[in-house]
């Protein structure tokens, strides 16, 4: 089994304590307590919760006082793939490293990776401290910040803005100095609920692999216009 034991990185010393953006009423973060300790369920549990990006102000950025104002963007899980202990395809199968240790924290942690030095795929550690697993965040339906996401994806429709990780990751500026946050804290970055839940869950094999590629790991929120992936693995 791939248990070692962890500490929990600090917040990205570049990111100010996050201001008090005002958030929609009903919206409230995960209580660790409630997040299911099994990886496949928890990748199922997340489909229709939201991804909070909270900023306050980021140091470096480029404006006329060297930050960025506060800001707030949103996007609800539509889609998810669980990568499990002992799975070929997971980070975790060969041990810690300085890598993914983030992996191996207790459920509900962020892990971050930098995947063909191209894209950042944003995961949730997904059992007790010390197991290696983990759940990748496939694609968001944008809630709030879109104009955001645009300028800083680049694109113009909607719908393209994060579907698939790396977009998603891309639109909400996630990279890795946001390895480890815990994301059942209200911070920079953040899992909420506003008590929606999906109506039929799909599943599929997983997208893009080699190693356990046959494995039906991957669910969505069945009929969801902002699924990544071919048409014929969302029916």
């Amino acid at each position: 089994m791939n248990r070692a034991r962890v500490t929990s990185p600090t917040t990205p010393a570049d990111i100010d304590p996050p201001a008090r953006v005002e958030l929609p009423a009903r919206v409230r973060p995960l209580e660790r307590r409630t997040l299911p300790r099994d990886t496949v369920a928890l990748a199922r549990f997340l489909l229709g919760k939201i991804v909070v990006r909270e900023w306050g102000t980021r140091r470096g950025a480029q404006s006329a006082r060297g930050t960025t104002p506060a800001r707030l963007l949103m996007g609800r899980i539509v889609e998810t793939e669980a990568y499990l202990e002992g799975d070929p395809a997971c980070h975790a199968f060969n041990g810690m490293t300085p890598r993914n240790r983030s992996l191996f924290l207790e459920a509900g942690h962020a892990y971050v990776y930098l995947c063909y030095g191209t894209s950042y795929m944003l995961n949730v550690s997904s059992e007790a401290a010390g197991v290696g697993a983990g759940v990748l965040l496939r694609a968001l339906e944008p809630l709030c910040g879109i104009e955001h996401m645009r300028h800083a994806r680049r694109a113009g429709a909607a719908r393209d803005l994060t579907r698939g990780p790396g977009r998603l990751s891309a639109a909400l500026g996630v990279d890795r100095r946001d390895d480890g946050i815990d994301l059942t804290r209200r911070g920079p970055l953040w899992l909420g609920d506003d008590g929606r839940a999906p109506d039929t869950i799909g599943e599929s094999v997983r997208i893009g692999l080699t190693k356990g590629a046959e494995a039906r790991l991957r669910f969505f929120i069945a009929g969801n216009g902002y699924l990544s992936g071919a048409r014929r693995l969302n029916a």
